[in-house]
């Protein structure tokens, strides 16, 4: 995919020294099946990083960028983001790159930056992250399917391990440092770039070489998994296309060791070749996609004026005689940007005018709704929002963004225990979400249940990796037990008990990684 590796930066301001060491640590996973590496060149094998130690380190990464301000929980962004990867995961799955051993023990897990810059990044053990900067200029979902297929690429094609393999006195442990050190030194230029001068820009320079290889690599395996993915492969011609303008804006022409990737241009080439001449057109824009777009632009928190902006343009000359798609954007921009704003009037005129320019498109029409139900959360009118949220069908088990914001509603409603089984179904099949389990420790404290919402909520601390506040919690739970022997719930406090001690050795590890 992706800019070079100097605008690499997680979630934070990272800088290019935090950029510089996610060359050394760009993605990791299994190699792929003989039949498809066959069709590749051989970049080298040396998989001396097993699969427990990647995910080990990646973890060991990840734990910091949950801590990272810039580091948002979208519910509405996330689902989108989760139901591109999906599918590109299975098509690698199905097209051999990707294992069972590999599928199941890695995280597969996306977070979000708000981060403005046109990026997104891989890291050890199946971790992902996205900057909204790239999600917001993106103008298909075709080509926001293009970059993680690039992104999941290099996890199937195991680079990282490749990498130490070349770089022998690279230890895992030392790239880890790497990239934790350079999130240190992240909010001080300065130190960031003495970071990079010093010993370990050596080492950096020697992987130049390899990751344009490997870049070279993730664009062709990501290219094989378009198709099969359900997207259109002209994605990425269009979304190099807008790589080329990103680097022109970011780019100070500064750290040219940096330059890992291969032009812009020979990559578009590369892929344009590849695009058979009879292959079909890509489908339009869905409004959908450009209102996810448009969601992400706002939360970047690009500023007042920007909010205001987007506030005000749905009023300019002509904006009736506009598309439906275009229309719909702006109300869906000016909508969010109120609710940023605290206009509430403003809010529930613009997503009004929304769910006007979205009649007759299904996905258009539940975010609409969707957001419609956040406007009046904001506003602090739980009933309203309940309301809204009603209007949406309710078959089956809630999606996450319906779940979690009935659950909010009810929560300040005081009426939330019928949430109570949705959110147990949804941590028991997706134990890393942290917000579900924190929602879930507030439903339980509600309903008088503080055992089982102390323990709900050091399980989030889990999802996080923060072993060490997990343990907190599961110790306040053992003392909540105790002084309430008599009715204590001894099934939850030996859960909380055996929780502990699973815990207490993971934190363990964490400090003899140190």
């Amino acid at each position: 995919m992706v800019p070079d590796f100097k605008q690499k930066r997680p979630l934070a301001q990272a800088g290019r020294a935090l950029a510089a060491s996610l060359l050394i640590a760009t993605g990791a996973a299994l190699a792929p099946a003989p039949a498809a590496r066959a069709a590749l060149p051989t970049l080298g094998d040396g998989l001396e990083l097993t699969a427990a130690a990647e995910r080990k380190l990646g973890d060991r990464i990840i734990r910091e960028l949950y801590r990272d301000p810039d580091y948002i929980d979208d519910a509405v962004l996330h689902e989108y983001l989760v139901g591109i990867f999906g599918p590109l995961r299975a098509a690698a799955r199905a097209r051999g790159e990707l294992g069972a051993d590999i599928d199941e023990r890695f995280a597969w897990e996306l977070l979000m930056g708000r981060d403005r810059t046109v990026n997104a990044f891989a890291l050890p053990g199946g971790y992902f992250g996205v900057h909204l900067g790239l999600i917001g200029v993106t103008a298909t979902r075709d080509e926001l399917a293009s970059v993680l297929a690039h992104e999941l690429s290099h996890v199937t094609q195991r680079h990282i391990s490749r990498l130490i393999a070349q770089q022998g006195r690279q230890t895992p442990l030392m790239i880890g440092a790497l990239i934790l050190g350079a999130l240190a030194a992240s909010k001080s230029p300065d130190a960031a770039q003495a970071l990079m001068v010093g010993g370990q820009a050596l080492a950096v320079q020697n992987q130049l070489n390899f990751s344009r290889d490997m870049e070279r690599e993730a664009d062709r395996i990501g290219y094989g998994l378009m198709q099969p993915g359900g997207f259109a492969p002209q994605g990425f011609v269009g979304m190099f296309d807008k790589l080329q303008q990103a680097n022109r804006i970011n780019d100070n022409g500064s750290w040219p060791y940096l330059r890992s990737h291969p032009l812009t241009t020979q990559r578009i080439a590369d892929m344009q070749s590849r695009i058979a001449h009879d292959a079909p057109r890509p489908a339009p824009a869905s409004m959908e996609h450009l209102l996810m777009a448009a969601r992400a632009r706002v939360l970047m928190r690009p500023g007042q004026d920007a909010w205001r902006q987007w506030l005000a343009a749905p009023q300019d000359a002509g904006f009736a005689a506009r598309p439906a798609s275009e229309r719909a954007t702006a109300w869906y921009a000016a909508t969010l940007s109120a609710v940023q704003l605290s206009d509430w009037q403003a809010a529930r005129r613009a997503v009004a005018g929304l769910r006007d320019a979205v009649q007759g498109d299904a996905p258009a029409v539940r975010q609409a709704r969707l957001l419609g139900a956040e406007v009046e959360m904001a506003a602090g009118a739980p009933a309203a929002a309940l309301a809204v949220l009603d209007e949406m069908p309710t078959a089956g088990t809630p999606a996450r963004p319906e779940l979690v914001l009935r659950t909010q509603a009810l929560l300040r409603t005081g009426d939330a225990a019928a949430m109570t089984g949705p959110l147990q179904t949804r941590v028991a099949t997706h134990p890393q979400d942290a917000a579900a389990w924190l929602l879930l420790a507030q439903v339980w404290r509600q309903q008088g249940q503080n055992l089982r919402a102390v323990r709900a909520e050091a399980e989030a601390q889990v999802a996080h990796h923060d072993y060490a506040a997990a343990v907190d919690r599961f110790k306040a739970g053992q003392d909540l037990a105790r002084k309430s022997a008599g009715a204590a719930d001894y099934i939850e406090a030996s859960i909380i008990d055996t929780r502990l001690r699973a815990v207490e050795s993971l934190l363990r590890e964490q400090a003899a990684e140190r």
